[in-house]
Protein backbone atom coordinates (compact mmCIF):
# COMPACT_ATOMS: atom_id res chain seq x y z
CA UNK A 1 0.00 0.00 0.00
CA UNK A 2 1.62 3.17 -1.30
CA UNK A 3 1.85 6.21 0.94
CA UNK A 4 -1.04 8.32 -0.50
CA UNK A 5 -3.46 5.18 -0.04
CA UNK A 6 -2.67 5.13 3.24
CA UNK A 7 -3.30 8.83 3.70
CA UNK A 8 -7.07 7.94 1.91
CA UNK A 9 -7.46 5.17 4.41
CA UNK A 10 -6.95 6.93 7.51
CA UNK A 11 -9.07 10.02 6.47
CA UNK A 12 -11.50 7.84 5.45
CA UNK A 13 -11.50 6.10 8.78
CA UNK A 14 -11.58 9.06 10.81
CA UNK A 15 -14.31 10.24 9.00
CA UNK A 16 -16.63 7.45 9.48
CA UNK A 17 -15.97 7.89 13.34
CA UNK A 18 -17.04 11.22 13.56
CA UNK A 19 -20.51 10.17 11.59
CA UNK A 20 -21.52 7.13 13.78
CA UNK A 21 -20.36 9.11 16.69
CA UNK A 22 -22.44 12.33 16.04
CA UNK A 23 -25.46 9.47 14.80
CA UNK A 24 -25.21 7.91 18.10
CA UNK A 25 -25.11 11.29 20.13
CA UNK A 26 -29.13 11.93 20.02
CA UNK A 27 -28.03 15.57 19.09
CA UNK A 28 -29.01 15.87 15.33
CA UNK A 29 -32.80 17.36 15.17
CA UNK A 30 -36.01 15.40 15.90
CA UNK A 31 -39.10 15.41 14.23
CA UNK A 32 -41.89 17.53 16.07
CA UNK A 33 -38.93 19.27 17.91
CA UNK A 34 -37.76 21.98 15.59
CA UNK A 35 -41.45 23.88 14.59
CA UNK A 36 -42.84 23.84 18.35
CA UNK A 37 -45.35 26.20 19.57
CA UNK A 38 -44.14 28.83 22.44
CA UNK A 39 -47.63 29.11 23.77
CA UNK A 40 -50.09 26.48 24.84
CA UNK A 41 -52.70 28.45 22.59
CA UNK A 42 -50.42 29.28 19.64
CA UNK A 43 -51.17 27.47 16.16
CA UNK A 44 -48.49 26.22 13.55
CA UNK A 45 -49.72 26.88 9.92
CA UNK A 46 -49.62 24.35 7.88
CA UNK A 47 -47.38 24.11 4.54
CA UNK A 48 -48.86 22.98 0.96
CA UNK A 49 -47.98 20.31 -0.84
CA UNK A 50 -47.06 21.71 -3.81
CA UNK A 51 -45.07 24.92 -3.19
CA UNK A 52 -44.14 24.23 0.52
CA UNK A 53 -45.27 27.58 1.39
CA UNK A 54 -46.10 28.01 5.09
CA UNK A 55 -49.59 29.23 5.23
CA UNK A 56 -51.93 30.78 8.12
CA UNK A 57 -53.41 29.24 10.50
CA UNK A 58 -57.45 29.20 10.41
CA UNK A 59 -58.28 31.99 12.79
CA UNK A 60 -60.34 30.13 15.70
CA UNK A 61 -64.20 31.55 16.97
CA UNK A 62 -64.16 33.01 20.22
CA UNK A 63 -66.89 30.64 22.50
CA UNK A 64 -68.66 33.69 22.74
CA UNK A 65 -68.82 34.19 18.98
CA UNK A 66 -70.17 30.62 18.48
CA UNK A 67 -73.00 31.42 20.99
CA UNK A 68 -73.67 34.31 19.47
CA UNK A 69 -74.01 32.28 15.99
CA UNK A 70 -76.19 29.90 17.45
CA UNK A 71 -78.27 32.32 18.75
CA UNK A 72 -78.82 33.80 15.77
CA UNK A 73 -79.64 30.97 13.61
CA UNK A 74 -81.90 29.69 16.38
CA UNK A 75 -83.65 33.12 15.86
CA UNK A 76 -83.46 32.81 11.91
CA UNK A 77 -85.68 29.86 12.86
CA UNK A 78 -87.90 31.25 15.55
CA UNK A 79 -86.57 28.84 17.48
CA UNK A 80 -86.37 31.07 21.26
CA UNK A 81 -85.98 27.79 23.43
CA UNK A 82 -82.42 27.11 21.51
CA UNK A 83 -82.04 30.85 21.39
CA UNK A 84 -82.24 31.19 24.90
CA UNK A 85 -79.89 28.16 26.10
CA UNK A 86 -77.25 29.52 23.36
CA UNK A 87 -77.33 33.37 25.12
CA UNK A 88 -78.06 31.76 28.34
CA UNK A 89 -74.35 30.09 28.27
CA UNK A 90 -73.08 33.33 26.99
CA UNK A 91 -74.28 35.42 29.67
CA UNK A 92 -72.65 32.95 32.20
CA UNK A 93 -69.18 33.34 30.23
CA UNK A 94 -69.34 37.35 29.92
CA UNK A 95 -72.52 38.70 32.25
CA UNK A 96 -71.54 42.13 31.42
CA UNK A 97 -71.42 42.18 27.55
CA UNK A 98 -74.10 44.13 26.18
CA UNK A 99 -75.15 42.27 22.81
CA UNK A 100 -75.69 39.08 24.32
CA UNK A 101 -77.76 40.94 27.12
CA UNK A 102 -79.93 43.36 24.57
CA UNK A 103 -80.60 39.83 22.59
CA UNK A 104 -81.33 37.64 25.49
CA UNK A 105 -83.76 40.21 26.67
CA UNK A 106 -85.92 40.03 23.31
CA UNK A 107 -85.48 35.96 23.48
CA UNK A 108 -87.13 36.15 26.73
CA UNK A 109 -89.79 38.25 25.56
CA UNK A 110 -90.85 36.25 23.00
CA UNK A 111 -90.94 33.99 25.34
CA UNK A 112 -93.30 35.91 27.43
CA UNK A 113 -90.83 35.28 30.72
CA UNK A 114 -91.37 39.04 31.31
CA UNK A 115 -90.06 39.23 34.92
CA UNK A 116 -86.42 37.75 33.54
CA UNK A 117 -86.64 40.10 30.53
CA UNK A 118 -87.18 43.17 32.82
CA UNK A 119 -84.42 42.24 34.71
CA UNK A 120 -81.84 41.48 31.85
CA UNK A 121 -82.54 44.93 30.42
CA UNK A 122 -82.24 46.61 33.80
CA UNK A 123 -79.22 44.85 33.86
CA UNK A 124 -78.14 46.24 29.94
CA UNK A 125 -79.28 49.93 31.35
CA UNK A 126 -76.92 49.38 34.22
CA UNK A 127 -74.25 49.34 31.76
CA UNK A 128 -75.40 51.68 29.40
CA UNK A 129 -77.97 53.82 29.82
CA UNK A 130 -77.75 55.03 26.38
CA UNK A 131 -78.83 52.31 24.94
CA UNK A 132 -82.23 53.23 23.37
CA UNK A 133 -83.53 49.85 21.86
CA UNK A 134 -83.05 48.92 25.79
CA UNK A 135 -85.45 51.62 27.14
CA UNK A 136 -88.32 50.65 24.28
CA UNK A 137 -88.31 47.15 25.29
CA UNK A 138 -88.21 48.05 28.94
CA UNK A 139 -91.13 50.22 28.48
CA UNK A 140 -93.17 47.58 26.77
CA UNK A 141 -92.58 45.36 29.42
CA UNK A 142 -93.37 47.46 32.17
CA UNK A 143 -96.76 48.73 30.66
CA UNK A 144 -97.46 44.37 30.34
CA UNK A 145 -96.58 44.12 33.92
CA UNK A 146 -98.98 47.07 34.78
CA UNK A 147 -96.15 49.36 35.68
CA UNK A 148 -97.53 52.05 33.31
CA UNK A 149 -95.45 55.16 34.93
CA UNK A 150 -92.10 53.19 34.72
CA UNK A 151 -92.85 52.40 31.17
CA UNK A 152 -93.79 56.07 30.16
CA UNK A 153 -89.99 57.28 31.62
CA UNK A 154 -89.02 54.62 29.58
CA UNK A 155 -90.51 55.36 26.18
CA UNK A 156 -89.90 59.02 26.86
CA UNK A 157 -86.65 58.65 27.35
CA UNK A 158 -86.16 55.92 24.06
CA UNK A 159 -87.50 58.65 22.23
CA UNK A 160 -85.21 61.16 23.72
CA UNK A 161 -82.38 58.49 22.47
CA UNK A 162 -82.90 58.38 18.80
CA UNK A 163 -85.92 60.36 18.08
CA UNK A 164 -86.18 59.49 14.16
CA UNK A 165 -86.78 56.00 14.93
CA UNK A 166 -90.98 55.82 14.35
CA UNK A 167 -91.12 52.47 16.89
CA UNK A 168 -90.50 54.16 19.68
CA UNK A 169 -92.93 57.06 19.22
CA UNK A 170 -95.25 54.26 17.95
CA UNK A 171 -94.89 52.03 20.85
CA UNK A 172 -95.53 54.88 23.43
CA UNK A 173 -98.42 56.06 21.23
CA UNK A 174 -99.92 52.68 22.02
CA UNK A 175 -98.86 52.73 25.53
CA UNK A 176 -101.07 55.95 25.68
CA UNK A 177 -103.94 54.53 23.97
CA UNK A 178 -104.39 51.78 26.42
CA UNK A 179 -103.88 54.40 29.47
CA UNK A 180 -107.16 56.29 28.16
CA UNK A 181 -104.54 59.50 27.03
CA UNK A 182 -106.06 60.02 23.46
CA UNK A 183 -105.18 63.35 22.79
CA UNK A 184 -101.80 62.48 23.41
CA UNK A 185 -101.54 59.25 22.21
CA UNK A 186 -102.57 60.62 18.72
CA UNK A 187 -99.50 63.00 18.92
CA UNK A 188 -97.32 60.28 18.91
CA UNK A 189 -99.08 58.68 16.26
CA UNK A 190 -98.96 61.15 13.71
CA UNK A 191 -94.53 61.46 14.82
CA UNK A 192 -94.42 58.14 14.21
CA UNK A 193 -96.16 58.09 10.94
CA UNK A 194 -94.47 61.27 9.69
CA UNK A 195 -91.33 59.18 10.19
CA UNK A 196 -92.41 56.39 8.42
CA UNK A 197 -95.25 56.39 6.46
CA UNK A 198 -95.16 52.73 5.61
CA UNK A 199 -96.83 52.26 9.35
CA UNK A 200 -100.75 51.11 8.41
CA UNK A 201 -101.06 50.67 11.89
CA UNK A 202 -100.53 54.40 12.74
CA UNK A 203 -102.81 55.53 9.88
CA UNK A 204 -105.58 53.60 11.21
CA UNK A 205 -104.88 54.73 14.64
CA UNK A 206 -104.98 58.25 13.51
CA UNK A 207 -108.41 57.60 11.92
CA UNK A 208 -109.87 56.22 14.79
CA UNK A 209 -108.49 59.20 16.97
CA UNK A 210 -109.14 62.29 14.62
Amino acid sequence: MSSFQLLLFLISAVIAVLFFRQLFSGSYPKRGVDFEAKNEDEHIGSISQADKIFTEPTPQLSRITQLLQMAESALEKEDYIEADKALSSANIIEPENQEVLLRHGFVLLMLERLEEAKEVYEALLNLNDTEDMAHGSLANILHKLAKDEEAKKHHLRAIELDKKFAPHQFNYANTLYDLGEKEEALHYYKSALALDESLEEAKKMIKELS
